[in-house]
């Protein structure tokens, strides 16, 4: 934790050391401008200007000079050569305006920096440096680097939670919006997990410390978001590329002029005009500014590559339980042959305890909510996406899906199977339940789906998106009824995981991008393996964060159109940058040519011109 704060925190003094010098020469430079105009008594306003463009242009070379020494050749290099040219021909306005330029356009970068960090470490610097923990009965005070798993923190009305664990006491609301961006209060009780960061809206807590430190899920998002802003976007580099031509290019085609015309002063306004920083500037800045605009409202982006894949996205592969259902199932009825349908609940239960399909932990939890009391069990087995097997009292439990009994031997009679037959074609999950090959009873379970998701799968639509698909383990009736609710034309049922990761390379192409949306739990190969892997409702889930591209913290499936927008209105920010760059560059080499502007008129043309990219980034921030 420590290692991780300090890291930020050296980062940000650098960032804001920066900032402040940018600031500091802007300012030089713009009161330099000014005096050049105002004629005061025995000040040498002429030697000032001469003083400032020297000094300016010889940080703006060494700049140069060390992307030189590292093999890189940057806009620094043709700016370089225009400021020389324009001091041995003491066009000192012309100086001043460029180097107002460059200082401005990197204080624009720094400022985005400090911004897109700003909120995250507020709520950093705002951990308090001692907690409270019930240790033997009593409350007692110690500093948070202390704090260990196994200890009992008491968090009380207004506190933030210095760690992630779960309750033990009391009962209280919680606001998750600095994890999810959802201001709307929690209620957490005994039993609830709990994560860093949340603030007690009411109500008082003892929990149990699970995670502390750098484990803890805000921490690790914090990190996450640090290294997102490192992730290029293919677009980034492209631009890169091409303005390393574009530089070699100009400085060839200056010499070209200069050898045609002998005009020095045509050419350093050809140089004035086209040493801008604009793209150079609004590329990384949109991305920034879109990142931390998704991490504010609960979406984290692990880079520009993924941002701008999001704008390309054709085809999305939905998986259905958890992501477009609420995974929260609930039995909806027992049916049960020649035990009672508690008997039936209590064997499901056995053989389902230690395993963490949703299905399972639905059937648990009614059997405890029941106050059924459910024995330790022997050789309990899982078979992915097909059912379980447990010993209890010398004979196996065996329960799961129809074909799964069938294969393992349980005798099924012909009223049986017209029962299971007749919830199948209903539309619900009927999970069956055997004991010494006999089978005893089916549990009758419903999923809900969630209430955005229609409106959500029709905004995709409208968005361009020309596949969607859902993939599930449950049987084709139960998906056949989701995917009508849903207007999904595309569904693919019966899978086992490894069915669902074969389908997903069918979708794979090289023409378009494809989205895999899971719950990232259960679907962590599937969201590594697509273009493009979503994480619904990843907070709190360690393999969410890790597998997904996208990680949205919240239940919350209209985010992912949001998302692509944000992709789409990136990637247009950064093409129309492109488009007004060649346009105000070349508008300025007809003003440059025609002589209706000189070198100082060039520079100034130049210093306008170089905001409107930079403003059109910007406004991605907001």
């Amino acid at each position: 934790m420590i290692k991780l704060n300090n890291n930020m925190d050296g980062t940000d003094k650098k960032t804001k050391v920066l900032l402040n010098l940018n600031y500091l020469f802007c300012f030089v430079l713009l009161v330099t401008l000014v005096l050049s105009f105002i004629k005061i008594p025995y000040f040498d306003s002429q030697g000032l200007l001469i003083f400032v463009s020297f000094a300016a242009t010889a940080i703006v070379v060494l700049s140069a000079l060390r992307s030189f020494k590292d093999k890189k050749i940057s806009i620094d290099l043709l700016a370089s050569i225009a400021l020389i040219v324009s001091l041995i021909e003491r066009e000192w306005l012309s100086t001043i305006f460029i180097n107002l330029m460059i200082s401005s356009a990197k204080a624009f970068t720094e400022y985005v920096k400090i911004k897109s960090h700003s909120a995250i470490n507020s709520l950093l610097k705002m951990k308090p440096d001692k907690i409270k923990i019930k240790e033997n009965g009593e409350i007692k005070e110690i500093k948070i680097e202390n704090v260990k798993k196994g200890d009992l923190v008491v968090v009380e009305l207004g506190e933030r939670v210095p760690i992630d664990g779960t309750v033990q006491d009391g009962e209280a609301e919680l606001d998750q919006s600095s994890l999810t961006g959802e201001s709307e209060p929690i209620p957490k009780k005994k039993g609830d997990a709990v994560l860093s960061f949340s603030t007690v809206v009411s109500g008082n807590l003892v929990i149990l410390a699970e995670k502390v430190g750098s484990e803890t899920m805000f921490e690790k998002i914090v990190a996450l978001v640090g290294e997102s802003q490192k992730n290029k976007a293919p677009i980034y580099t492209l631009i890169n590329k091409f303005a390393k031509w574009y530089i070699i290019l100009t400085l060839t085609g200056s010499l070209v002029v200069y050898f045609l015309s002998k005009d020095v002063t045509l050419v350093l306004g050809l140089l004035l005009v086209s040493c801008a920083d604009d793209v150079a500037v609004a590329t990384p800045l949109a991305l920034m500014s879109a990142i931390t605009h998704s991490a504010r409202h609960g979406a984290i982006v692990k880079g520009g590559d993924f941002l701008e894949g999001l704008s390309k996205i054709k085809a999305i592969v939905f998986d259905k339980t958890g992501t477009l259902t609420k995974g929260k199932m609930k039995v909806e009825r027992i049916f049960n042959f020649d035990v009672s349908s508690k008997e039936v609940l209590k064997l499901a239960a056995i053989a389902s305890y230690f395993s963490s399909h949703p299905i399972a932990k639905t059937i648990v939890y009614q059997a405890k909510k029941e106050d059924i009391k459910i024995p330790e069990v022997n050789n309990f087995e899982e078979y992915s996406g097909r059912g379980m097997t447990a010993e209890y009292r010398g004979k196996i439990i065996i329960t799961g899906k129809l074909s799964f009994l069938e294969n393992m031997g349980v005798k099924i009679t012909e009223q049986q199977l017209s029962q299971i037959n007749e919830e199948l074609e209903n539309g619900f999950n009927a999970t069956l339940v055997a004991y010494d090959k006999l089978l005893k009873g089916l549990i009758i379970l419903a999923d809900e789906l969630r209430p955005e998701s229609k409106n959500t799968i029709q905004e995709l639509m409208g968005l361009g998106i020309k596949k969607i698909a859902m993939l599930t383990g449950d049987n084709e009736r139960v998906a056949n009824k989701t995917a009508a609710l849903l207007e999904i034309n595309e569904v693919h049922a019966n899978l086992l995981p490894a069915d669902k990761l074969e389908y997903l390379k069918k979708y794979l192409n090289r023409k378009y991008k494809v989205a895999m949306v899971g719950d990232g739990v259960n679907d962590a190969p599937i969201l590594a393996m697509s273009d493009i892997g979503i994480a619904m409702g990843a907070i709190g889930s360690d393999a969410a964060v890790e597998a997904a591209d996208i990680a949205i913290m919240k239940d919350d499936l209209s985010q992912i159109p949001e998302l692509i927008k944000i992709g789409k209105a990136t990637i247009g920010a950064i093409k129309q940058n492109l488009l007004m760059w060649a346009i105000l560059n070349l508008l300025g080499f007809a003003l440059v040519f025609l002589h209706v502007i000189g070198p100082s008129g060039a520079a100034m043309y130049n210093f306008i011109s170089d905001f409107i990219p930079i403003m059109n980034s910007l406004r991605l921030f907001r």
